[in-house]
């Protein structure tokens, strides 16, 4: 272990400024109490209070900054200002903007930007703050079916893993991650602030605490996921801890806590090393194993399960799984759960619940399915990452 090394102090992020109130990223006159940008701070503090996680303030307050800014390019400043019609236009601009490769917002980004819009105005308006609210009638973009975006094969889930270099503590700490990633389909957030404390190398799960909308959940690790772990514990992670306290398990080049901005910049590299021809970070390996699992019989309920998701669609309700079935399944459909090659169902036990055993409302598997990779596309946009 490395002592009396001082760690690395890294500059600040744009979601560390926006956390800490920075008014130099934005107009709308900061310092006026009653506008726009002071009724935002007010609304995220109450969000605050109501129990939402950092990372949901940190995307509320994102994307209303980017409405107060663009209002306030147009005279805009305050609630009472801000009616249907400047709503309106404020859609029509996002539908016609274009990133700086040329290409115009997805239909899940404008939605992403207008939603925090509609629960924003809905707050004002309950503390009257302003007599009506303007978002109240303003229909979000509908949204498309899509193809499901490129997945990574199993083929090529191998050639990247085999390509890290696990001479170097930091190899072994990447190829550690990717493994879990592929195994769990765990969240990047959840993946930068995962404990040692929370492998369970008896059970040979995952504890997940406070994941998506402050819910812990235990997943199924797999017996690969679980020795790479091991080595990296025993191999690297002591070479890049400088703080014997600091129980965080994958800590990065300096020993400090992972970036989840950084986090997915790194997979990503791993990734394009494989000249798959596939672009992706931490989600592509989300987005990966529901695929797989989906492919390899498991069904919706239990992707549902792993995945954390409260639902897949507003109309459809899911039961609890126990964590035992849920490892059955995994065993069964995930094809990395096992350090062996997996034949002809040999490694398949026996007993694991399907969709029929199980009580509940029946789904319609392809209705089910295609609300469960659009789900998962839409999380890409909210979480800020091009996986």
């Amino acid at each position: 272990m490395r002592t009396g090394v001082r760690p690395y102090t890294h500059k600040p992020s744009t979601r560390a400024k926006f956390m800490a109130a920075d008014t130099r990223l934005i107009g709308g006159a900061p310092g006026d109490l009653r506008g726009l940008f002071a009724a935002m701070r007010r609304y995220i503090e109450h969000l605050g209070v109501k129990g939402y996680t950092s990372q949901g303030r940190y995307n509320a307050e994102r994307y209303i900054r980017d409405f107060i800014a663009w209002a306030d390019a147009r005279g805009v400043t305050h609630p009472q200002q801000v009616s249907r019609a400047v709503l309106e236009r404020y859609q029509r601009w996002l539908y016609h903007y274009r990133k700086r490769d040329g290409n115009p917002l997805s239909v899940s980004s404008q939605r992403s930007k207008i939603t925090p819009l509609k629960g924003y105005f809905k707050w004002l308006t309950r503390v009257a703050e302003i007599p009506a609210n303007p978002a109240a009638d303003i229909d979000l973009p509908r949204k498309i079916r899509r193809l499901p975006r490129a997945v990574l094969t199993v083929a090529d889930v191998e050639r990247v893993m085999a390509l890290v270099d696990l001479g170097t503590p930091v190899g072994l700490r990447d190829r550690a991650m990717m493994e879990v990633l592929y195994a769990t389909g765990m969240r990047r957030m959840e993946l930068a602030t995962l404990e040692t404390t929370d492998i369970d190398f008896e059970r040979v799960v995952v504890l997940i605490r406070q994941g998506k909308g402050q819910k812990d959940r235990l997943l199924p690790l797999g017996e690969r996921a679980l020795h790479w772990v091991r080595q990296y514990l025993e191999q690297a992670r002591v070479q890049l801890a400088w703080n014997s306290a600091d129980k965080t398990l994958f800590l990065g080049n300096e020993g400090n806590p992972l970036n989840p901005m950084w986090l997915s910049t790194v997979i990503a590299k791993r990734i394009d090393a494989a000249e798959l021809g596939k672009r992706g970070g931490c989600h592509l390996w989300r987005h990966t194993m529901a695929t797989l699992m989906l492919e390899g019989g498991a069904d919706i309920r239990h992707i549902q399960a792993m995945l954390g998701h409260a639902d897949i669609s507003s109309t459809q309700i899911y039961t609890q799984v126990a964590i035992r079935q849920l490892q059955q399944v995994h065993a069964r459909t995930h094809p990395g759960a096992s350090r062996r090659v997996r034949g002809d169902g040999a490694d398949a036990p026996g007993g694991a619940q399907t969709l029929a055993d199980m009580p509940g409302p029946q789904l319609d598997p392809n209705d089910a399915v295609a609300d469960l990779l659009e789900a998962l596309d839409d999380e890409v946009i909210e979480d800020g990452e091009c996986a």
